[in-house]
């Protein structure tokens, strides 16, 4: 998953339904497909065991380059472990399921490779128009206490009181209800 937001459930049944025991499903939240240093991708192939099927649902979850594909399922073949793609067993000995393989691998990496460049030519466009932000900072605990200040019903509306202090509606009221479960004592600081 490349945020921690996204979820998981799709994913964690479409193993289930190549025959996949939950405990068996290993996952990384919030990493890039092309960070190859993620814990789940460490730990799912050195659980198998000779003669087990390695099995993703997906070639680009295992891997975004034909080079870490075959790094991958070379070192998976090395172990007599088979690899199984959307439950399709990959033949390292067979020359049609290396065809397969690579014309899958080449798929995925140029998929990757186009989403990237959208989402480059995106930024571009944006911060051409000015509209390119990122996640904006929470506010401090000064500004938290000014924002209270001004959650007056009759003053202020939510979208004026965002105005007013250029913050999203979203994190003036997030900070508001903060602050009056602060108030209130329902919460710690």
């Amino acid at each position: 998953m490349s945020t921690d937001e996204q979820d998981l459930t799709a994913q964690r049944d479409a193993p289930a339904s190549l025959g996949v025991e939950p405990e068996c499903v290993y996952a990384d939240r919030g990493f890039s497909g092309k960070n190859k240093n993620r814990t789940g991708l460490r730990e799912a192939p050195a659980a198998c065991r000779t003669r087990d099927a390695f099995v993703v649902t997906k070639l680009d979850h295992l891997a975004r380059s034909v080079r870490d594909a075959h790094e991958t399922a070379g070192d998976l073949a090395g172990r007599e472990i088979k690899l199984s793609v959307s439950s399709c067993i990959h033949d390292a000995g067979d020359p049609m399921g290396k065809l397969l393989f690579n014309v899958l691998a080449t798929i995925a990496e140029i998929e990757a490779d186009l989403i990237s460049m959208r989402t480059r030519e995106g930024m571009k466009v944006a911060t051409a128009n000015s509209r390119l932000r990122g996640k904006q900072p929470s506010p401090t605990v000064k500004q938290e206490a000014h924002l209270l200040g001004l959650n007056d019903p009759g003053k202020h509306t939510m979208a004026g009181m965002a105005e007013l202090v250029s913050m999203s509606r979203s994190t003036i009221y997030r900070a508001v209800d903060r602050g009056q479960r602060k108030k209130t004592g329902t919460i710690t600081a």
